[in-house]
């Protein structure tokens, strides 16, 4: 195909475009409303498994240590911790932090009587942080290991919040795999929602594909126009989409500055921007030219 054939098929295209109006109005809508569900949906999942990953990282293995335990003891605790694959960082707390941190949450009530006395209950301790937070539970095992057979090891005990940690696991995996059948869900919805309605912006012109073939045009010839055209309705929804989604969203992120936590902080927009543009355009783009191409098929067959 040369570049004046395809000029000249790109100008029926956009012609169409404009000669079908309201058709190509209610094309665009449903392209708008539906890649507007897809996109609220995969901004929301994103957010929550970013939500769910921030939990994750909450999770930490706290090792107590013997009060008896020399320096020497702790420095090749601390040394058989990092050595594992699992650990991602290892920060230690000597008895005397803890009674501070004690202080801070419970008042100076309760370390009263142990600094008048020059007393410290606390053990010294190491909180453990892994790369995968699922693995938790295995590595706070191998660190119980490290005690071997002897009751009287460095390690005096090993605390993760066993049972409400497994909970919180499984409660993000939950939501990671509601979230991706969400977003899969939607996004066959939308193709056939969109694709439908393209087809009956074809299906209104049958007649003049008909004539079109009845005096000697080859498919390829009728078929371009229309591909142009469902293309051009395609990315010119998708791009109202992306325009309305990254605007709410920036809207969205300003009011939501001052009421978020460690716990839960959306996503920055100049984090999703680009790819998030990238695949709205690409989605606009390849359903209007699916829905144009499988349309037209069964009238090119007279």
């Amino acid at each position: 195909m040369n570049f004046n054939t395809l000029l000249r098929h790109f100008r029926e295209g956009t012609k169409n475009v404009f000669r079908n109006g309201w058709m190509s109005i209610a094309s665009m809508l449903s392209i708008v409303v539906s890649l507007s569900l897809l996109g609220v949906a995969l901004l929301l999942v994103l957010n929550l498994d970013r939500a769910a990953d921030e939990v994750d990282k909450q999770i930490e293995i706290s090792v107590y240590l013997n009060l008896e335990i020399d320096q020497a003891g702790r420095d090749t605790v601390e040394q058989e911790i990092r050595s594992m694959p699992e650990v991602q960082e290892v920060s230690f707390v000597s008895k005397e932090e803890g009674l501070e941190a004690m202080r801070e949450t419970l008042g100076d009530a309760m370390v009263k009587g142990y600094e008048e006395t020059g007393t410290n209950p606390l053990p010294d301790m190491f909180k453990v942080q892994v790369i995968e937070a699922t693995t938790v539970p295995f590595v706070a095992d191998k660190i119980s290991a490290l005690n071997g057979a002897d009751p009287d090891g460095p390690i005096y005990e090993v605390d993760y919040g066993k049972g409400t940690a497994e909970r919180l696991f499984q409660w993000t995996q939950t939501v990671r795999l509601v979230g991706v059948v969400l977003v899969l869900a939607l996004g066959v919805m939308a193709m056939f929602l969109i694709a439908n309605t393209i087809k009956i912006t074809i299906i209104a012109r049958r007649r003049e594909i008909a004539i079109m073939k009845l005096v000697g045009a080859t498919n390829r010839f009728i078929r371009w126009p229309f591909f142009i055209e469902g293309v051009l309705i395609g990315m010119t929804g998708s791009a109202i989409t992306l325009g309305i989604l990254l605007y709410v969203y920036f809207r969205v992120e300003l009011a939501a500055s001052g009421w978020t936590s460690a716990l839960f902080t959306l996503i920055p927009l100049s984090d999703v921007w680009l790819w998030f543009s990238i695949l709205i355009l690409g989605l606009g783009f390849l359903i209007g030219a699916w829905g144009s191409t499988i349309s037209i098929r069964k009238f090119l067959k007279v």
